[in-house]
């Protein structure tokens, strides 16, 4: 199709419904729509400052980029121009016709239809460019891309009701303008004074001018000369004092380089200087992005240099466990036409890094004095932050610190690696936990009976990372971490002297029951003991040290990964009733029978499924009808 065809075109499905949600859900907060136009345009005149550094003709006579607003009260209209980088035919049908972001479908499933609950969820998703039709009933985008020739423009409309036309337009500037046809509803907002309250509200921190035009009573003279008047303080926030920013403005300037709707948690403004000079602004969200665990979406942070934009979601700055936080950059050393590939090999970005990390580890150990925001932050990226330990060894004790836990004592994560250490037991030398499924099935589980029996608090982890994080956090403050269901269990001076002697004579006298017992069960375990484990489950199945637990072979079960073969060891409580029944069983089959459903029992117990659930079924049908005869 030549580019002088008129087009008409249908909505992306996840435009359409995007759309409709959108401009009945945000009706109760409808200026927004201005805030994200105005953050567009200024992202477009970052994007041609950033190129005009390798191609200056770009800016061709108009070298002093702004965005100017206008309203015509009669008309109904509104006007939003910027002398950017433009678009083309093929930017506008993509950028103005599809949503391409990772985590779209999975937004869109979460939509209720509850209008309350609903808005935050579309601002977590971003508004952009649609927000208009929240107060337009009709939207005109006319735009031409810079380097371009005049008659290459392009004028885009809609009615937002399913459909767009793209058609060629002659356009004398570069740039893209924006005119709405307001809704009857929503006439307020073609008034100038409303314009600038909103303005200023949302946008005073945007590092370009923002100019409205003046209202004069030569204005319906054809020959009156337009007089614009800049209504923001037009300098880019970060590079302002910090005693001169309030807090409104901060969390402003988060909405716009973040695209949210939602206030952050807490941010972190500084400068460094010294051998290295740049200054950063970092930002805590308050929720987690729709695609926060598609590890290969775009995040970072936004990278200037001496104020001029080079990069969006510059992921060279923090590791990718702390792939949430977003804000900005701005170096003074580095050049300015730096690439994605010169920041991998750099060695200031290394330190920068460095240095960036630890100010977002010591931002969150300063959020976590505040206990109940500190939840809200564990809730969303909690599952992300115990991506670190693995990730970033020289931080391993800071991250360490910064994870949460529930507990035999505390069924919420909320319990600190701190907080257990402080709580526990004179002559406890190591930090006990349990991974399992669900805070249920571990709460249950036989090996935490002898934990409750002396009172020692064990640490609950039921998130699937878990078993992968424990197995690169051996240690905190000098304690070992130790999983109660994995080799032997060894509770040092926890253990009194009568227990470890009647341990042993345990171990003598249930010899040959231990041996018949791995017997029968040669085929599923590698080793049968007396348990030091049980006071009150007649068995329990353990881990060898080295083994993978029930999580990791889930995982790479998950991913069509074959997990390697082992077998389990099985401990058994000789003081229980059961096994009383079975040391005394002289028949050899019923025997071998009792065994088997013991050792189910014991894998049920630790969260395992049976490979063979029927014949178990079968087995314990036997049982009962033996018992009711």
């Amino acid at each position: 199709m030549s580019q002088a065809e008129k087009q008409t075109l249908g909505f992306q499905t996840e435009v359409k419904q995007l759309l409709h949600l959108m401009v009945h859900a945000l009706y109760s907060n409808r200026e927004i729509f201005l805030r994200e136009l105005i953050s567009n345009a200024s992202d477009a005149c970052d994007k041609l400052r950033f190129q005009a550094i390798k191609h200056p003709a770009l800016l061709e006579e108009d070298p002093d980029l702004k965005v100017q607003i206008s309203s015509d009260e009669k008309a109904n209209t509104i006007t939003l121009e910027d002398n950017g980088i433009g678009m083309d035919r093929e930017d506008v049908i993509a950028n103005l016709g599809t949503i391409a972001r990772s985590g779209t479908s999975e937004f869109l499933k979460q939509l209720t239809g509850d209008q309350k609950k609903d808005s935050s969820l579309i601002g977590q998703f971003g508004v952009g460019f649609y927000s208009a039709f929240i107060v337009a009933e009709e939207v005109v985008v006319e735009t031409r891309k810079a380097g371009t020739a005049q008659a290459d423009g392009v004028r885009w409309t809609s009615t937002g009701d399913g459909e767009f036309t793209v058609e060629p337009l002659e356009k004398a500037g570069r740039g893209t303008r924006i005119t709405l046809k307001l809704k009857e509803d929503a006439k307020e907002f073609a008034s100038s004074f409303r314009l600038r309250n909103v303005i200023q509200k949302y946008s005073d921190h945007i590092g370009l001018p923002i100019q409205l035009l003046k209202e004069t009573e030569e204005k319906e003279s054809e020959e009156a000369t337009q007089e614009w008047e800049t209504v923001n303080k037009a300098n880019a926030l970060w590079t302002r004092g910090k005693s001169d920013i309030k807090d409104e403005e901060y969390k402003e300037f988060y909405k716009h380089v973040a695209h949210d709707f939602e206030e952050p948690l807490t941010w972190s403004h500084n400068k460094v200087e010294g051998k290295q000079e740049y200054t950063s602004l970092l930002y805590v969200p308050k929720r987690a992005p729709f695609d926060l665990y598609h590890r290969e979406a775009p995040r970072g942070l936004k990278l200037y240099v001496q104020r001029v934009f080079i990069l969006d979601n510059a992921e060279q700055f923090l590791p990718l466990y702390l792939r949430f936080i977003k804000g900005v950059v701005d170096s003074s050393d580095l050049p300015l036409n730096i690439s994605r590939e010169i920041l991998q090999q750099n060695p200031q970005i290394d330190s920068m890094k460095s240095a960036l990390t630890k100010r977002v580890l010591s931002m969150l150990e300063k959020l976590a004095k505040d206990e109940d925001k500190y939840q809200e932050f564990w809730k969303e990226f909690g599952q992300v932050l115990k991506e670190g330990p693995g990730e970033d060894f020289s931080n391993r004790e800071k991250i360490a610190g910064l994870l949460r836990f529930s507990s035999t004592q505390e069924d919420e994560q909320k319990v600190s690696l701190a907080q257990y250490v402080e709580r526990m037991k004179e002559g406890q030398d190591k930090i006990y936990y349990l991974v399992g499924e669900t805070l249920a099935q571990i709460k249950s589980s036989p090996h935490l009976e002898v934990f409750r029996k002396k009172g020692i608090e064990v640490l609950l982890l039921t998130d699937r990372i878990d078993e992968w994080l424990m197995s690169h956090l051996n240690e905190f403050d000098g304690k070992e971490m130790v999983d109660v269901a994995r080799g032997d269990l060894d509770l040092g001076e926890l253990d009194s002297e009568e227990d470890k002697k009647a341990q042993e004579e345990a171990s003598e006298a249930k010899k040959d029951l231990v041996e018949r017992v791995k017997k029968a069960l040669e085929e599923r375990v590698s080793e049968v003991k007396v348990s030091t484990r049980l006071t009150e489950s007649p068995a329990v199945l353990v881990m060898g040290a080295g083994d993978l637990g029930v999580q990791m072979r889930k995982i790479l079960e998950a991913a069509g990964q074959k997990a390697p073969d082992t077998k389990p060891i099985l401990e058994i409580n000789p003081e229980h009733p059961l096994m009383g029944r079975l040391e005394n069983e002289t028949r050899e089959e019923r025997f071998n029978e009792l065994a088997q459903v013991l050792c189910d029992q014991a894998a049920l117990a630790a969260g395992e499924t049976l490979e063979d659930p029927g014949q178990f079924v079968q087995r314990l049908n036997r049982l009962l009808l033996e018992l009711s005869n």
